[in-house]
């Protein structure tokens, strides 16, 4: 059963904003100022440039490939199944312990309205009330943020204007008092601010039009979120003595309070608040779907990808999740902060190596509408400083690295390695390099089966002709009377003539008027004898087919020859590859093919217009 497609560009970009405005902003600020000072706002400013190497190569690969699992799916289908359960549980861990830091954010504001209560007791009763809400429905859960994001945003403005004025600049003298390393150790601890950035990609495949959504939502999230982040920061440290912020568990509430009064304090809190149930239902939600996408691919028990009839949402998946959840509420307060943030940037980099093994793998049917710019220095530029803040960080960070990529690791060999055997684009790049056959198509078909979905494209009875259609692929240089012998022996399996006769009538429809197009195109058509005849034949000639047109040198061939009474499907088929050659994407894609499968996805896959006459699936009469 497939999920539903419910959210739009307003839930995406609110999911994406809403899980980065919460503990990031309403709590990092005081313990981040305690280890670098001033310095934050530049650190906040630098975890956003590397979390965009990250967020643009999501887009593109969601793009490519919406489905559920996000930057896991990405991975496995880019570097293998081993390296992809070790990101779907960074993924997971991540998301589900950015959530409950975000439940436990609530404590320093529930403490002071509900000071006999017990703080994780609450964490735990929201953590249950979002697991309600998320199996219910994406479009509950998205609404729900959309409201939620809104509302923060609005108030978030209300301190800035009435901040920006009081800002004392002398708050921020000395800018680095701890040495220049401490911008990047600084911008390693408050890289969790970014971590929402992933969870667009997890529910990819619940989005509505995601190939124009998914990257627009996120560059429109991360632009707004990282100017407010920096401007916020901004104003916090320029109207809070350094000794107020430093080790504040309230530092944006506290800044309102000196630089708007009692009231400001509260509406602040009352924003901080609306950023942690944000940022904790958004993380159940999304976080969700990366053990319900390892279970689809073998590599975690089927159970976990049981999807509700009544509700389409991963139940059980769901509700697992929420025990990891209040698991995770047990942690103290700064380890789940460097774990965070430590599991959000190596998934930064894994993501950003994918991208670049699916690319220069070069696979024939990885077609994403957006692509990343500046590939692929973003990439590489990205991994070095993701690797320079995981070292800044220190050893608690390569310890908590090192311990998840160990049990992704052995997950994988003692579960998924005796249940999963798939082909990944790795393999590809490898065969490409080494000319050894590693590969059986299996990925580029089911990438073909993803762009179908993703374009809604409905079969028509030319796409299933050419599915059985005869192929020929030639290495060297043929005339065009080797070319039609060659036509003829296959094309006569289909029709009641002999090869001598197809080929007859193959050379005889050449002298009357030739068949070639243009440069590197000739479509020979015939009419045969008979009823209810018809036979398509796909040709490439790598060095090309002698016609005796102008000497033409032909590469690319459809021969076409069918009875009187498919003549109206005939002049369909011609038409329609007509419009398959002048996809600028065709060509490219036909001659670097690297099988016949290959040839003929290259056709499938190319833009036309499909008639609804081609749809009734039968060819006519």
């Amino acid at each position: 059963m497939e999920l539903k497609k419910e959210l739009g560009l307003l839930e995406v970009f609110c999911i994406a904003s809403g899980a980065m405005i919460s503990s990031g902003l309403f709590i990092l600020p005081g313990i981040a100022f305690s280890y670098g000072g001033p310095v934050i706002v530049l650190a906040y400013f630098l975890a956003g440039l590397l979390a965009m190497t990250g967020m643009l190569s999501i887009a593109e690969m969601a793009t490519a490939m919406p489905k559920a699992g996000g930057e896991y799916f990405f991975i496995t289908r880019g570097m293998g199944p081993a390296m992809g359960t070790i990101s779907g549980l960074l993924s997971w861990f991540s998301l589900s312990l950015k959530s409950a830091f975000a439940l436990i954010g609530m404590a320093a504001f529930t403490v002071v309205v509900l000071p006999n209560f017990d703080i994780r007791i609450i964490a735990i009763a929201l953590s249950l009330l979002f697991m309600l809400i998320n199996i219910v429905g994406v479009k509950e859960s998205g609404r729900f943020q959309v409201i939620l994001v809104l509302s923060l945003l609005s108030l978030m403005g209300i301190y800035l204007i009435f901040g920006l004025p009081k800002v004392n600049l002398d708050n921020f003298q000395p800018f680095i008092p701890y040495g220049n390393r401490s911008v990047f150790s600084t911008a390693g601890f408050v890289f969790t601010a970014y971590g929402g950035l992933l969870y667009i990609g997890s529910v990819a495949e619940e989005i509505k039009n995601p190939n124009k959504v998914i990257p627009l939502g996120l560059i429109l999230s991360l632009l707004i979120v990282s100017i407010l982040y920096t401007l916020m920061v901004f104003v916090t440290v320029g109207v809070l003595p350094a000794d107020e912020l430093a080790g504040s568990l309230t530092p944006i509430s506290d800044g309102a309070s000196a630089a708007i009064g009692s009231w400001g304090y509260i509406v602040l809190s009352l924003a901080a608040i609306m950023a942690f149930i944000s940022t904790a239902n958004g993380g159940l939600l999304t976080a969700s779907r990366y053990p319900m996408s390892l279970s689809r691919d073998g590599l975690m028990p089927a159970f976990l990808s049981k999807i509700s009839p009544k509700y389409r949402t991963p139940v059980i998946s769901i509700i697992v999740t929420t025990g990891f959840l209040i698991i995770f509420l047990l942690l103290e307060l700064e380890v789940l902060v460097k774990a965070v943030s430590t599991t959000v940037i190596l998934t930064n980099i894994l993501s950003c190596t994918a991208l670049i093994v699916i690319r220069e793998s070069r696979l024939q049917n990885y077609r994403p509408i957006f692509k990343c710019p500046l590939y692929p220095v973003l990439q590489i530029l990205g991994i070095i400083g993701f690797i320079v803040l995981l070292f800044e960080m220190g050893l608690s960070s390569i310890l908590i690295t090192s311990l998840v990529i160990l049990i992704g690791f052995f997950t994988y060999w003692f579960y998924g390695r005796i249940r999963v055997d798939r082909e990944y684009a790795l393999l590809y790049l490898i065969e490409r390099m080494t000319s050894k056959e590693l590969t059986s198509y299996t990925l580029e078909t089911e990438l073909k089966e993803i762009i179908h979905d993703r374009d809604n494209i409905q079969f028509d009875h030319f796409d299933e002709v050419i599915k059985d259609a005869h192929i020929i692929d030639l290495d060297d240089s043929v005339t065009m009377e080797e070319f039609f012998h060659l036509a003829a022996q296959e094309v006569q399996k289909d029709l009641h003539l002999s090869a001598e006769e197809v080929f007859d009538a193959l050379l005889k429809r050449e002298q009357e008027n030739s068949t070639v197009l243009n440069d590197h195109l000739a479509v020979p058509h015939i009419i045969v004898p008979g009823e209810k005849s018809f036979s398509i034949l796909v040709a490439r000639c790598k060095k090309g087919v002698m016609f005796s047109e102008k000497n033409a040198v032909i590469k690319t061939i459809f021969v076409i020859a069918g009875s009187k009474d498919q003549r109206t499907f005939h002049l369909r088929a011609l038409a329609a590859i007509a419009q398959i050659v002048n996809d600028p994407d065709f060509m490219p894609k036909w001659l670097s093919a690297s099988s016949s499968e290959a040839l003929k996805d290259a056709i499938l896959l190319a833009n036309r217009n499909r008639s609804t006459y081609f749809s009734k699936g039968k060819i006519p009469s």
